[in-house]
């Protein structure tokens, strides 16, 4: 196991690496340029040129690269172009609407995708059945923003029951924080649900014609044991890995949910950013994200030999 962890941080490393090459050179390269957006549409060229040499955009992509990825080693991510801030601090003044997305949409949709996925497995064939799998179907073929206005429309606009927008910090009250949350999490956790509760129904599926659950029945075991107990312990295996694949799905959504919501979160610094040309603010939001995903599949790859002890690294 320890051997298998090593590998798997140095190829992390290696991950990380091509990542951080990429989105330099993807920001540099594409059209656009930073300093004629902050000098204006009335600025000379050569009050332009003035511009990007103080900002260093007039070096080499490989001086530049290496200036960038030097400070990246020592945790400096660079200095924010238009708002002359730290990366990293405008980054941690962000975080905590995103974490909070981020934690209440995951939670939402892990409880309700493998509750329905199960509950299709059991009830396959039935109407209870088909239900479960249309709406998934439907959920996951309706935009993230498309399902957020409709919400907002609905229980914000005519009913009134929930805030349109914005954000309110738990230390205002978890109630406050909950409600809006509420919304936000619903619209993005839509599309994860249906993901994984069509990957619980196939592995449900699957467990379930085997010989072990027809003994436990024939046993007289209850249902709900065999469902829980036996059944969906070994069919954890498929669930985890969607789980932890469906991750990039939770990241790239957080950032649309964030502007239709007006949460001032980091999803929203990105999308101002990407306005502005603001290169560091990009290059760092963007590394941080892939860095998660990374570990988050490192952790469900651990996580395979507590659901299944045959697995070994």
């Amino acid at each position: 196991m320890l051997a298998f962890i090593i590998r798997r941080l140095l190829s992390t490393v290696l991950v990380m690496a091509i990542v951080a090459v990429f989105i330099f050179l993807l920001l540099h390269l594409s059209p656009g340029d930073p300093a004629a957006i902050i000098v204006g549409d009335n600025a000379t060229q050569v009050q332009i040129d003035a511009v990007r040499k103080q900002l260093g955009l007039d070096d080499p992509l490989a001086v530049q690269f290496a200036r960038w990825l030097g400070g990246v080693l020592s945790g400096n991510f660079g200095t924010s172009i238009f708002s002359h801030e730290p990366v990293s601090k405008l980054i941690v003044q962000r975080i905590e609407p995103t974490v909070s997305l981020a934690t209440t949409t995951l939670l939402l949709a892990v409880i309700m995708a493998v509750s329905f996925g199960v509950l299709a497995a059991w009830k396959v064939g039935t109407w209870v059945d088909r239900f479960v799998m249309v709406l998934s179907v439907l959920s996951f073929s309706v935009p993230v923003f498309v399902v957020g206005y409709l919400l907002i429309y609905l229980f914000s606009i005519q009913l009134g029951w929930l805030p349109v927008q914005g954000y309110a910090p738990i230390a205002d009250g978890f109630t406050a924080w909950i409600r809006h949350l509420t919304l936000p999490s619903i619209a993005l956790g839509l599309a994860y649900v249906a993901l994984i509760a069509r990957i619980t129904r196939a592995a449900m599926l699957d467990v379930l014609s085997e010989d072990y659950i027809r003994t436990a029945r024939a046993k007289g075991v209850a249902t709900g044991p065999v469902l829980m107990k036996h059944a969906l312990k070994n069919a954890g295996v498929p669930i985890v890995t969607v789980i932890g694949v469906g991750v990039a799905l939770l990241i790239g959504g957080v950032v649309i949910t964030e502007t239709v919501f007006n949460i001032p979160g980091v999803g929203r610094l990105v999308v101002d950013a990407i306005s502005q040309r603001d290169y560091p603010i990009i290059q760092g939001v963007t590394l941080i994200f892939s860095a998660v995903y990374v570990i988050v599949n490192l952790i469900v790859d651990l996580s395979y030999t507590l659901l299944d002890p045959r697995i070994r690294y």
